[in-house]
């Protein structure tokens, strides 16, 4: 090295000792009380710069996991920026507090927030070329608060933590740190620090440091493990046990070495703990609904309703910062009593599907609209267990999901399922459901005199005006129905053609809008909009309706008429334990008439003895049986690809659906295929939606009720229908 290099360096030390000099004069100063010592620092203004900087400091909560929960408590899944979890002093292994104590600032009892004695051994050890810092834990939890302010305000964690800090910084942090022991005790800071220091991008917190790198609660870290934590926060990168192992264990036992100068530990403890093996158990962190632990779906679903609600944030940006920073627990719906056999089902529904047949579950419960469950034999991501991934939720309407902005499937074709809709309507105006009508009628042309009072009925079905736009003749599904029937016959056997003569026999066509709305029937594109029933092919399923609208719907039925809109949270805390949020329960008794709710139960009850439901059938043929009081309605779309059935106890109301979830129903018909190992001509509501209700019912329905339903008035029964010779 040359003279003038050589004087260079050594001038440069010379400065940097005298301006650190300074600034321990500045803080001497700042800090003596008689008027002499103010009157000498004022003379080259020092003091009047470390008085100017700012003695507060406003300690905000640091940022924490939310947890999504089930009713019972159970995890759904976790979501953060920084993986962290606040735990109090107590809850913390002695050992971790000794050693970061020992290896930080083992003078820590004994200063008022900057440790002179500390400052004069870094400037001397700095002098000499070594480097040591003199930043007290007082100090160091003072940097990270205003970090995490920073962070919060939308900095990049990796700019700020890797920040240079002018000596304008450093007095800043100094002076906050003398006013922050005034205002804190010891322990309140250690515990602070502890809860807030960064020890690696998976883990903020001693607490979630000790979950990731050991499997354990803080509380438990054994003194070799405290060690190593303790001696990770001063270098988190280099001192990474799982890539940088070696240096790990020095840091670690250097740590060691301090605990045992310092008095915290005894010499054989020293010397075991020395001797011990890193021995990690890593437990990465898997935070969003896409690794939630049951129900990712309807996890989603939740995670969409809090962001959209204006209640934690006034826009989305600002809601999200809240689930992601806050430490919220929101509490939901979901019972995992119910969840486990829902996803077990749709998942053994379709078996290894290599065709892509979509299934789902959803139940809610009649006269609290509370969602029960939600599944689908789909995952959110590659590799979770099944061929089927995607983002899109089949339950629910298409604005109704966040994920990646792809939302929820948008609903599907509900077909018959739709029937009962009609029914209601129909003994709405006072009818009753022996009632016989036209059923031999095909033919509705366009000049068609329906009887309506709030809108034209559009659509037309006539074979000899399909040029001009009309569909063909009405057709039912198998022949030899086209004659004379019931109401009720006509919708336990699901013949479109009695529905259309019912629908012809009413007083006002406008009551089936009414009773739609009164259903909650919600169009499947979101956005509150409500299915239009005024053009005929909707009589019969041709919109599309997400399944949870559906079971919602049928829950108003099973619950004497009382519609309540669905809800997901019961309840939303902040990271102090205070309710923030959740949704209220909103029901509406008499949406629909309790005596003609009842009515339509007592026709959907025939549904499954002697109708369409009556080919409900296990793999041996036999006809699967709730025993208990039941009521269900099939639907089957025209391609035969999108396939239903809505059933009810008094306690569960579950849409089951199976077929094409996310494409063209044209495009993907359901004859002719094999499903699960079974071959199918043509698939029915009842064939595998049919089996997968009641397989999932039979499981569940005993935890809620189910006792008989309330008998409808024999007013809107009537006499009994009249032998009429049929044909089929």
């Amino acid at each position: 090295m040359g003279f003038a290099s050589s004087t260079a360096k050594g001038l440069g030390k010379l400065l940097a000792f005298l301006l650190i000099s300074a600034v321990c004069g500045v803080i001497a100063a700042g800090l003596m009380a008689p008027a002499a010592a103010v009157t000498w620092a004022a003379a080259n203004g020092s003091v009047q710069f470390f008085d100017s900087l700012p003695s507060q400091l406003t300690v905000t909560p640091p940022d924490q996991v939310t947890k999504i929960l089930a009713a019972d408590g159970s995890p759904i899944a976790t979501l953060f920026d920084e993986n962290r979890t606040s735990v109090p002093l107590d809850q913390m292994s002695p050992d971790i507090k000794n050693a970061i104590v020992a290896v930080e600032d083992y003078r820590f009892y004994e200063h008022g927030g900057i440790d002179t004695t500390g400052i004069i051994r870094a400037l001397i050890a700095n002098f000499r070329g070594d480097r040591q810092g003199a930043s007290t834990l007082t100090q160091q939890y003072v940097s990270n608060v205003l970090k995490e302010d920073v962070i919060a305000q939308g900095a990049n964690a990796d700019v700020v933590l890797n920040g240079q800090k002018t000596i304008g910084d450093k007095l800043r942090e100094m002076k906050l740190a003398i006013a922050l022991e005034q205002k804190y005790t010891k322990d309140q800071i250690l515990q602070g620090y502890l809860n807030l220091v960064f020890f690696n991008n998976n883990a903020y917190g001693i607490e979630a440091a000790s979950e990731y790198f050991f499997s354990v609660h803080a509380k438990d870290l054994s003194l070799p493990q405290a060690a190593l934590l303790a001696g990770l926060v001063n270098g988190p990168s280099v001192y990474d046990p799982r890539v940088h192992p070696d240096n790990a264990i020095s840091r670690r036992n250097l740590v060691l070495d301090a605990m045992l100068e310092h008095g915290y530990i005894s010499q054989r403890q020293h010397d075991d703990a020395v001797k011990a093996p890193l021995q990690l158990k890593l437990n990465p962190p898997k935070q969003g609904c896409a690794y939630a632990s049951q129900a990712q779906y309807f996890c989603d679903y939740v995670l969409h309703e809090v962001l959209n609600d204006p209640a934690y944030g006034a826009t989305q940006a600002d809601r999200l910062q809240t689930v992601m920073r806050s430490g919220l627990t929101i509490t939901t719906t979901l019972d995992p009593r119910l969840q486990g056999p829902a996803q077990a089902q749709v998942d053994a529904t379709a078996g290894a599907n290599p065709d892509k047949w979509g299934t789902s579950i959803v139940t809610v419960q009649p006269g609290t609209g509370r969602i029960l469950s939600m599944a689908q034999n789909t995952r959110m991501l590659p590799g979770q267990g099944l061929n089927f991934v995607t983002s899109y939720n089949f339950n629910v309407d298409k604005t109704d999901a966040h994920g990646n902005d792809l939302g929820g499937a948008g609903g599907m074709q509900p077909g018959s399922s739709m029937k009962p809709i009609t029914l209601a309507a129909w003994l709405t105006e006072g009818k009753t459901t022996n009632t016989f009508v036209d059923a031999s009628r095909r033919v509705y042309p366009l000049n068609y005199p329906w009887r309506d009072t709030c809108t034209k009925v559009t659509g037309a079905y006539d074979d000899a005006t399909v040029s001009l736009g009309t569909a063909p003749d009405l057709q039912n599904d198998e022949p030899g129905w086209y004659e004379p029937m019931s109401v009720r016959e006509g919708v336990y056997q699901s013949i479109n053609t009695a529905l259309f003569a019912t629908a012809a026999g009413l007083n006002d066509f406008c009551d089936i809008q009414r009773a739609a709305d009164a259903l909650g029937m919600e169009d499947g594109a979101g956005h509150g909009t409500m299915i239009d029933m005024s053009t005929l092919g909707d009589l019969l399923g041709g919109m599309n309706v997400a399944p949870l609208t559906m079971a919602n719907a049928y829950a108003t039925f099973a619950s004497d008429g009382t519609y309540c809109v669905p809800i997901s949270i019961t309840s939303v805390t902040n990271s102090q334990g205070k309710k923030i949020g959740g949704q209220a329960q909103t029901c509406h008794p008499n949406a629909l008439r309790p005596d003609v709710a009842e009515a339509v139960t007592n026709v959907l009850q025939d549904v499954l003895t002697k109708g369409s439901g009556y080919n409900i059938k296990d793999n041996a043929g036999h006809t699967i049986y709730l025993g208990v009081p039941d009521a269900a309605k099939t639907g089957t779309d025209q391609y035969n690809s999108e396939t239903w059935l809505i059933g009810y106890t008094r306690g569960l109301s579950t849409a089951s659906y199976f077929g094409e979830a996310l494409g063209n129903p044209a495009d993907h018909p359901g004859v002719n295929v094999t499903v699960n190992g079974r071959f199918w001509p043509a698939i029915d509501g009842a064939y595998i939606a049919g089996p997968q209700w009641a397989y999932y019912m039979q499981k569940v329905l005993g935890f809620y009720d189910h006792g008989p339903f309330d008998p409808p008035p024999p007013s809107l029964i009537g006499p009994p229908a009249p032998d009429v010779p049929q044909g089929h």
